[in-house]
């Protein structure tokens, strides 16, 4: 269906200290698909509160937030969902009338993807980072079940709050012969356009004691950590999964409408080609 901007169109947007094409093309695929008068574009800022004016002001429908605005913008929002209350850190804003509430549905897609890959809770886990990405995976692995696990990173405040918050370890790295069987990397480490672009959030030695390895970094598909867990056949969870999940989930607070696997099969694989 051809699908052109007036003035009902809807606007959504994402919000990102490093904008990509990996949501905007996501998201407009399936607005395209489903006929429906929406349009989607990533931004950046220095200027947060004024984005968060903006948003109310110009009845801008949906925001998705990403490092490093994720805590920051929650002082400026009227209302907070439970998803991101506990955790303290929002990924998706909801504009209603003018009003603003936050929701994280990071949360929502780690839970389910721990669940639909088996990973037994009876593993230990590291999880590298200490921002609002890592909370939602830390309140996940809570909630599924996970009692054994070590917060990694060199915040120290930071990284034991988290960790005091659900019973955790906190160390600022692995020691060399203390491997847990699940890696978790939450942090910018092999993001595409990034300065560390090419490092590895743990060592080779380290990812081949590991029994399974989740890296949430979505862009590239597949980060380093990725390809060397894979070539060492390790179970892996992608940040691609990740981000296919919650921007589904996004994609239903925003529209009312929930895509049939079917079309968000066909969105993520184009987005992917961003």
């Amino acid at each position: 269906m051809e699908l052109y901007i007036n003035k009902d169109t809807q606007l959504c947007m994402s919000l990102s200290g490093r904008p990509g094409n990996t949501g905007t093309r996501f998201h407009n695929y399936l607005y395209r698909e489903l006929g429906l008068n929406y349009v989607y574009k990533a931004f950046s800022t220095k200027d947060l509160p004024g984005v968060i004016t903006g948003i109310r002001a110009l009845g801008i429908r949906g925001c998705a937030v990403s490092m490093p605005f994720k805590e920051d913008c929650m002082m400026l929002l009227d209302e907070i969902d439970p998803s991101a209350a506990d955790i303290q850190s929002v990924n998706t804003i909801v504009n209603t009338d003018g009003s603003l509430k936050g929701y994280n549905t990071d949360y929502i897609a780690v839970y389910s993807l721990l669940k639909s890959h088996a990973i037994t809770p009876k593993l230990e886990f590291a999880l590298r980072g200490s921002g609002g990405m890592a909370k939602a995976v830390a309140c996940a692995l809570y909630n599924a079940g996970f009692t054994r696990g070590t917060i990694l990173a060199r915040n120290e405040k930071a990284g034991t709050a988290l960790a005091a918050h659900y019973g955790y370890n906190w160390k600022p790295d692995l020691a060399t012969d203390d491997t847990p069987g699940l890696l978790i990397n939450v942090t910018p480490i092999g993001m595409a356009g990034g300065s560390e672009a090419e490092v590895l959030p743990f060592t080779e030695a380290e990812v081949r004691v590991a029994k399974c390895v989740f890296d949430v970094v979505a862009l590239p598909p597949e980060t380093p950590l990725i390809r060397i867990a894979r070539s060492l056949g390790k179970p892996v969870i992608s940040g691609a999964e990740v981000m296919t999940l919650q921007a589904v989930e996004q994609f239903v607070l925003y529209t009312g409408r929930r895509p049939e696997p079917e079309s968000v099969e066909r969105a993520a694989k184009f987005a992917r080609q961003a």
